[in-house]
């Protein structure tokens, strides 16, 4: 099944914020989702085994080096553009 995930994360208590979404972002992208960061929301489409995969090993990662919060929509619903 196809999804579509909008996704947030706020590093807490950090002064860089970006380096820690950079990171998150990179890691999706190593997880083969490729995101498109937007000014408020990542957004990743495809299988859903994939994204949930990807999304773990990203919070994981992050939430290794600094305290986060992440926030995640979810669809199998919403219009999907397949990753170019």
């Amino acid at each position: 099944m196809v999804i579509s995930a909008q996704l947030s994360v706020y590093p807490l208590g950090e002064e860089n914020v970006s380096a820690y979404i950079s990171s998150f972002c990179s890691t999706l992208a190593r997880e083969g989702v490729h995101p498109t960061v937007g000014p408020m929301s990542t957004l990743v489409t495809g299988d859903a085994d994939q994204v949930f995969r990807a999304l773990q090993t990203a919070f994981e990662q992050v939430a290794g080096s600094a305290h986060v919060v992440l926030t995640a929509t979810i669809s199998n619903a919403c219009p999907v553009v397949p990753p170019s």
